[in-house]
């Protein structure tokens, strides 16, 4: 049951202002695609994304950033970000979530910032990992983290109208998932492994008429809430618990009285409906086409979302160096 907060529903749709964040940030990022250097390439980001959210008209605070102050000079957490105005809100942002991609020249890196109001973002800080199930609004109801994968996936392909051999489950390849996608298999979906990612493949399970209908498994506890927020503007669901990755981080999390067994839904992560979205390819994936640049510009494919609405929508730019660099006192991209 959602929380009721004081404050004047978001008229304007921030997401749209967000997407000009997002821009910046890929094509800054995108100029060191392949080159081998993952430090260039969120540098780049993080200095473009910071520059330009400081002229949303907005009073924000980051709570999904780059880390603490004293490890992040700039998007750090507790930051205050935007040209101050009175409109108070909570700002997540991952400036590249696959900088490995980007470094390496492989496809899926995404540029992304979440928004809404203050006080309605929560991030359960205490682990780096959780495990996930993402679906979108068909099999939403249908999901529980608690059952075993043939189950959540015998009930997924019913509430979708298809066999369970018809589901494509996206995980992250890594050994620790061995024994899930085992199961997979052997419950008779398909599975589409991942090196990096995991924000771009939860929209991607999220979305109706998609390629994948399912994500599972373990990924960064910070993605999971960025997902959560365009899961919900999308109307699908994502359900998570705590993964620790040693005794130690468990037993530091239970003497602090955290509940690892807890489930957190997608209410539990975002909680409110004034929550806005935007991300924008810096590397052609499947979900967004990456930056591509011509002589004196570059072009761009984003999303924009608002959860009040439900609107998604796909934006594709034009940009004109000359242009923007006149607009601006440092070069954003």
């Amino acid at each position: 049951m959602k929380t009721a907060h004081p404050h004047q529903p978001i008229e304007r749709n921030i997401a749209m202002e967000l997407v000009r964040v997002t821009e910046a940030a890929a094509m800054a990022a995108a100029r060191y695609l392949g080159r081998g250097d993952k430090k260039l390439v969120d540098e780049a980001a993080v200095t473009a994304m910071r520059y330009t959210l400081g002229y949303v008209r907005m009073d924000g605070v980051v709570v999904i950033g780059e880390g603490e102050k004293d490890q992040a000079p700039m998007l750090y957490i507790g930051e205050r970000i935007g040209d101050g105005s009175d409109l108070q809100v909570d700002i997540a942002v991952d400036p590249i979530d696959g900088t490995t991609l980007v470094a390496r020249g492989l496809p899926g890196a995404i540029s992304t910032v979440a928004l809404a109001d203050r006080g309605t973002m929560h991030c359960p800080n205490e682990f780096a990992y959780m495990n996930k199930i993402v679906t979108g609004v068909e099999a939403k109801d249908c999901i529980d983290i608690n059952a075993s994968v043939a189950e959540n996936l015998k009930n997924i392909a019913k509430a979708k109208k298809k066999n369970v051999s018809e589901l494509t489950v996206v995980v992250l390849d890594r050994p620790r998932h061995e024994q899930l996608i085992s199961d997979i298999r052997s419950a008779g979906a398909r599975v589409k492994l991942i090196s990096d990612g995991d924000i771009s493949a939860s929209i991607e399970a999220a979305l109706p008429e998609r390629e994948i209908d399912v994500l599972m498994g373990i990924g960064g506890t910070t993605e999971g809430v960025i997902a959560a927020a365009a899961i919900h503007c999308i109307g699908g669901s994502i359900q998570c618990k705590a993964w620790p990755r040693d005794d130690k981080e468990r037993n530091t999390a239970i003497t602090a009285g955290i509940d690892i067994n807890k489930v957190y839904n997608t209410d539990d992560l975002i909680d409110s409906d004034d929550v806005f979205f935007a991300a924008t390819g810096v590397s052609s994936g499947e979900l967004l086409k990456g930056v591509r640049y011509f002589s004196g510009g570059a072009q761009t494919q984003s999303l924009a979302m608002r959860c009040r609405s439900g609107t998604v929508r796909w934006i594709d730019a034009w940009h004109n160096f000359d242009r923007l660099d006149k607009l601006s006192f440092s070069k954003v991209h």
